[in-house]
């Protein structure tokens, strides 16, 4: 398992982070996400084997956000 910690642009309220949230958990291969509205991140735990950083990071895209290294 992998952690990292993307900063995510184009959040305004808490039901954009609750959204993210469960995007990120939906996909297969995350294990855990927590989003902050406050911090503008994203704390993601998944299994590299499963899941590329890219694909999470067009997952973010998709969802009408943009994630940043």
């Amino acid at each position: 398992m992998k952690k990292i910690i993307l900063g995510i642009e184009g959040m305004h309220c808490d039901g954009c982070s609750k959204r993210l949230t469960n995007v990120l958990k939906d996909l297969e291969g995350v294990k855990d996400a927590k989003v902050s509205l406050e911090e503008k991140k994203a704390e993601i735990e998944y299994d590299e084997s499963a899941i590329s950083l890219d694909e999470i990071k067009d997952a973010v895209a998709d969802a009408g956000f943009e994630a940043i290294d």
